[in-house]
């Protein structure tokens, strides 16, 4: 049994050869009419129509990126790829299929992280069919859900324009795909994690792991995805002013120790200053006290005060 694309090998005529023959058709039918005998108007009220239907049913348009499965009596007899406007045994079944580019917003789910902490994440992706045959028969494509309309209950496999919904497919799997990456990676850096590479600071890894681990779950359904990247990160609800308040913390303490080591150095710069130039000598009390004004002054969050000694520098 065949289980893969194959291109079409039956008889595929051009349609204006088709549009031809029932240009004559119509013509041989008003002929036979005008010439008013029994045997030629049971031709022109039987015949003809007849025929004129079988050729009209078989004429198919297939638009660029665009394919058309052909199913026989239920056996897969191929899929036209081709572009152009044929004619075809009208007794085929011809499944339409698109084979352009699709975007697919996955939205935000709540989800775990590798430690724990839950996050929502989204990502949007893009796709395509690659194998019309698994797209079509490989997958259930009628999700066999009901909907409301008008006041009865419809099954989707019901109703032909939501036939070979394999897009319910696509999103499921893709929900999936993105829960489990989601928890295989830490949202951010923790000093309980040596991990490098994590949800926030990601530099193509967890996408490169996303797009294989939609691959792997979409071919068995004939789809290849071209691109997939998260376009949402954030903390759930319930933790996140905590993380919110982590995060200002490290920001406070990377200034501060930015701000120190630059103190320090100011301070150095000064106390060598002074005695490579002899301005002033200080005793190491006073050097002290110097270091200690200093640093109250550069270090901190409001303007100095300044003070005015009217003794001397020891009282």
């Amino acid at each position: 049994m065949k289980t893969t694309e194959k291109e079409f090998g039956g008889v595929k005529l051009s349609g204006f050869l088709g549009i031809f023959v029932l240009v004559l058709l119509a013509g041989l039918f008003v002929f036979l009419i005008v010439l008013g005998r029994s045997w030629s108007m049971a031709v022109a009220g039987v015949v003809v129509p007849v025929v004129f239907v079988f050729v009209a049913i078989g004429l198919m348009i297939v638009e660029p990126n665009n394919a058309r499965v052909m199913v026989f009596f239920g056996k897969y007899r191929g899929t036209v790829t081709s572009n152009g406007f044929f004619w075809v045994n009208p007794f085929y079944v011809r499944k339409r299929v698109t084979l352009r580019a699709r975007n697919l917003d996955v939205p935000p789910v709540k989800v775990n992280d590798k430690v724990g902490n839950p996050v929502m994440i989204g990502a949007v992706m893009v796709w395509r069919i690659r194998d019309t045959y698994k797209a079509m028969f490989d997958i259930d494509s009628s999700s066999m859900a009901k909907i409301q309309y008008s006041e009865h209950e419809v099954s989707l496999n019901r109703l032909p324009k939501l036939m070979q919904n394999f897009e319910s497919f696509v999103k499921i799997q893709s929900d999936a795909a993105l829960r489990k990456i989601a928890g295989m990676y830490a949202y951010d850096s923790y000093e309980s994690t040596e991990d490098k590479v994590t949800l926030r600071s990601d530099d193509g890894e967890v996408a490169q792991r996303l797009e294989e681990e939609l691959n792997s779950r979409l071919a068995i359904a004939g789809i290849e995805v071209v691109e997939a990247r998260i376009n949402y990160l954030a903390y759930a609800s319930e933790i996140a002013g905590v993380m919110l308040r982590r995060q200002q913390a490290d920001a406070i303490i990377a200034a501060r120790e930015k701000i120190v080591e630059g103190a320090v150095s100011m301070v150095q710069l000064a106390l060598d200053k002074l005695s490579k130039e002899q301005i002033v000598a200080l005793d190491e009390d006073k050097k002290a006290a110097m270091v200690s004004n200093l640093l109250v002054v550069l270090c901190a969050d409001e303007a100095a005060q300044p003070v005015l000694n009217t003794g001397t520098l020891y009282h």
